[in-house]
């Protein structure tokens, strides 16, 4: 070990630095700070003392502090020989407040707050905390992930108190990102209680509401110097609530607008909306809708960007249906292209469905490469691509889902970790079938990594697609979401040798409820949690 570390000591700075770079701050600083007055001088520089994350990120996407004894280390040690250039702290709940009092830290700006519990968030956000007081003028850039659960919750709007305390805590607050989870109990409402906060220093807010009222309410005045805006509404309704949606946007330079739920009122609220930022240069746009014209495609996102003059950046992924049109009215995926012809610069994907078992037609467009963690709603028609961002996949059709196009999933959602198919048409090939240009059998698909499985709307060809080992390769670790009685017929009553490498790799099986399982259930999978539906 002695003889390693000469070699490594020998390497000259620049290579250090190269190899340093590549590892986390953290770990570089608790392992070699104070080695030797060399270590020191590269690791104390800005690139690596700037902005710190002392919590760990665990394989599951949760968050757990530091042990004590790393912990001690930081707070007697690390920090105070460092305490005047970090900028910014990345930092969880429980060991948030010792970090922060171990040191004076005159050069920090921005903090990272992450996992907070209910009731931690409202001591240190509704009152004046010794905590809150040394930071109060000197915080300007806030990222606050509430770790709230319904068990937690003490008054009914929570969120909106905590929201509303913050620019009172954080008077000079420029960026903030409040709730960056996405989870849907954690969406803020103004409805009963309008805001009364307001900030005249804020550029940037990353929030997450419940109504699209609610966003009416902070543009109404609240921020008047926003100039960055990233919401996610839960739902877009109408509304009797009479709230401006008139009067021009002129400071908004950015903003995204996503919404994962079906609106209706597109050309009532949306439109006007976006008619009111008249100097916007970034706009993204993610949005379910549901028309009673035709689909929204080129020519009607024409209407939008027509009103702002300086866009130089459009993104967009939208959805939109329609009840199924006449037969003359339908419209090819080639004329829905073609409306985009005299767009510019990012590449154009168009897709078109008409389900005539459910009456209705979807026209799904998208500006490429695609940015966005889910992809819903993938029918036979599905264009390709590569998609390295998306992780939870959705598949719907009213036609079957063959061999080969499973092997275009999988070339197209190469980190893919959650999968729905709803389909009740059964396969026509069920059968390994010849390729016809090299006369091969089709090759077994193998989804690396997967992690949950549902095929609770699926026909029963599609978990033996999934199940039957010549035609899939699981990892391991799997959770399965199926029908019991669609699961035992696949499997023979939990008996067949095709199904069990692929069922013995979950270790978790969710079916729907019966008054009494098969016997050889719990042999089959083995090390399956089971539960019912």
């Amino acid at each position: 070990m002695k003889y390693s570390f000469v070699q490594f000591n020998d390497l000259p700075d620049e290579i250090l630095l190269i190899i340093f770079k590549k590892l986390d701050n953290a770990e570089l600083l608790y392992s070699l700070i104070d080695v030797n007055k060399r270590l020191n001088k590269i690791l104390c520089d800005s690139i690596f003392t700037s902005r710190l994350t002392l919590m760990t990120h665990l394989l599951n996407n949760s968050i757990s502090p530091f042990s004590d004894s790393l912990l001690g280390r930081f707070c007697l040690q690390i920090l105070p020989k460092i305490y005047d250039k970090i900028e910014w702290l990345n930092l969880e709940s429980s060991s948030m407040e010792r970090i922060l009092l171990s040191t004076n830290y005159p050069n920090l700006y921005g903090l990272g707050l992450y996992n907070m519990e209910v009731e931690r968030a409202k001591y240190l956000f509704t009152d004046e905390t010794s905590l809150t007081n040394l930071f109060k003028n000197q915080i300007s850039s806030l990222i606050i992930d509430i770790n709230e659960c319904e068990k937690q919750i003490s008054t009914p709007n929570v969120n909106t108190l905590l929201f509303t305390h913050i620019f009172t805590m954080f008077i000079n607050l420029q960026y903030l990102n409040f709730n960056p989870s996405l989870f849907s109990y954690q969406h803020l409402s103004f409805n009963f209680s309008p805001p009364t906060v307001c900030s005249s220093s804020l550029l940037e807010l990353h929030i997450c509401l419940q109504s699209f009222s609610d966003c009416l309410y902070l543009l109404d005045g609240c921020f008047n110097q926003l100039r960055t805006f990233y919401v996610n509404i839960c739902y877009i309704l109408s509304s009797s609530l009479r709230i401006n949606n008139k009067e021009k946007l002129p400071n908004l330079r950015c903003f995204s607008l996503r919404c994962d739920n079906v609106t209706n009122v597109y050309d009532e609220l949306i439109v006007p909306f976006l008619h009111r930022m008249l100097n916007l240069e970034k706009l993204d746009l993610h949005l379910v809708v549901d028309l009673n014209k035709g689909f929204i495609d080129g020519n009607e996102l024409k209407t939008i960007i027509n009103h702002m003059p300086q866009l130089n950046k459009f993104i967009f992924n939208i959805c939109s249906t329609i009840r199924l049109p006449n037969e003359t009215e339908l419209r090819s995926n080639e004329d829905v292209q073609n409306t985009f012809k005299d767009f510019k610069d990012d590449q154009i994907i168009s897709c078109v469905d008409y389900f005539q078992k459910s009456k209705y037609s979807q026209c799904h467009i998208y500006s490429y490469p695609y940015k966005i963690t889910h992809y819903r709603n993938i029918t036979n028609n599905f264009p390709g691509g590569l998609f390295k961002c998306v992780r939870t996949v959705e598949l719907f059709d009213e036609r079957p889902f063959e061999h080969e196009f499973f092997l275009r999933i999988q070339k197209s959602f190469p980190f893919m970790k959650e999968l729905t198919i709803i389909n009740r048409k059964p396969q026509k090939n069920k059968q390994y079938t010849k390729f016809t240009d090299d006369n091969r059998d089709l090759s077994i698909i193998e989804y690396s990594h997967l992690i949950e499985l549902n095929l609770i709307k699926a026909h029963r060809d599609y978990v033996e697609q999934f199940l039957v080992d010549t035609k899939m390769c699981l990892p391991n670790n799997v959770s399965l979401y199926v029908d019991y009685f669609t699961l035992k017929k696949v499997t023979h009553n939990f008996k067949r040798d095709a199904t069990r490498i692929n069922c013995a790799k979950m270790n978790y099986l969710c079916t729907t409820k019966v008054s009494r399982y098969s016997k050889h259930l719990y042999d089959y999978f083995l090390y399956a949690e089971t539960d019912g539906l």
